[in-house]
């Protein structure tokens, strides 16, 4: 009878020390699955140009791509001279657009008076799903790049949280709340104790940090002079708590910025834009299996640039599939402004 009981109690320590070892393992995503991956979101084909500012004086910059029915749509945001403001497009095939108007304009008196650049909240986040928009408590919500000071991405700059009833009207959303992070917080970490970039916010229904909300988040040190890519949670879209003690994505130098997140399969994607620390700007991606532990791709961009367009930066991502054909949309910067372009994987020019 004690040899049984020994025989069980090994068999029970090598059964927990499997699952330990198997969790550690899938902190790290194998090569031949980035690999995969890779194949999977690639787009070699620029389809050009898709939307830019009738003036050219003015920046257009940072797609959100989302459909509601059977309409896509486009926020993205434009800078004037004065600050950033966020607009609205709408399409019916990706590869046409018009402008709707704006939804995030400049006001007086307010912590975010010359910058409100907006990104939409909740987005779907499944590869070749149907990329719709959740509604919590009975709105939409985005989160955006908030500041008093004029000028390109001037001051102190601090994350908002912006709702409406309405996504798919040039309607102005309610921006009455106080900033939910920001570089001069108790709590800011040393990589972003400067200022803070682009947010996302996805919803994690198999809460892998034990909340349902996690932002992503491109942020400036004072002593780290470089943008890193950071993590906060919540519970409730209006509390936010940093998540970890170090960025999630980094080089040490240059970019790491502007996170968008897919799940193909049991894999998430982060798709991301990296500058500086190689010449230039351009697309990179890194794979997750909990949204917490990152492996980054280690090969060649996923997008560079190659085009009068998008000859001194191709950059700031925002990539689906749809029908089978993958959508890279990018900010490009060249011969044309800054302008939003995008790259598929099929030839659509033809």
């Amino acid at each position: 009878m004690k040899n049984i009981l020994l025989l069980v109690a090994i068999a029970a320590i090598s059964l927990v020390g499997c699952h330990q070892k198997g969790n550690s393992l899938n902190k790290v995503v194998p090569q031949e699955e980035m690999e995969k991956i890779f194949n999977e979101i690639k787009t070699p084909y620029k389809y050009g140009v898709v939307v830019k500012h009738p003036d050219t004086t003015k920046m257009v910059d940072s797609p959100t791509i989302f459909r509601k029915n059977d309409i896509w749509y486009m926020t993205y945001i434009v800078f004037d001279g004065q600050g950033y403001e966020t607009w609205l497009s709408e399409s019916d095939d990706l590869l046409n657009w018009k402008s709707k108007g704006k939804i995030l304009s400049f006001t007086e008196n307010t912590w975010d008076a010359n910058q409100k650049a907006g990104y939409v909240s909740l987005v779907k986040t499944d590869w070749g799903g149907d990329y719709t928009v959740e509604k919590y408590q009975d709105k939409y919500w985005m989160t955006y790049l908030g500041g008093n000071t004029a000028g390109y991405e001037s001051g102190t700059l601090k994350i908002g949280l912006a709702n409406s009833t309405t996504i798919t009207e040039a309607e102005e959303w309610n921006t009455n709340n106080s900033p939910l992070l920001s570089p001069e917080d108790e709590d800011a970490r040393w990589f972003e104790d400067k200022t803070i970039y682009k947010s996302l916010v996805i919803r994690d229904s198999n809460k892998h940090t034990g909340h349902p909300f996690v932002m992503y988040y491109n942020a400036k040190g004072d002593t780290a002079n470089y943008e890193s890519i950071a993590m906060a949670v919540s519970d409730d879209m209006h509390t936010w708590k940093r998540y970890g003690e170090n960025p999630v994505i980094t080089r040490g130098k240059g970019i790491c910025g502007d996170a968008q997140i897919a799940k193909i399969g049991d894999i998430y994607v982060m798709f991301y834009f990296g500058a500086f620390w190689k010449p230039g700007a351009f697309e990179r991606f890194a794979c997750s299996y909990d949204l917490i532990n990152w492996t980054d791709w280690g090969g060649e961009d996923l997008l560079a640039s190659s085009e009068d367009y998008d000859k001194k930066y191709a950059h700031k991502p925002w990539v689906i599939k749809w029908n089978g054909v993958v959508y890279h949309f990018y900010n490009a910067v060249g011969t044309s402004g800054r302008v939003i372009a995008l790259a598929t994987s099929k030839d659509l020019a033809i």
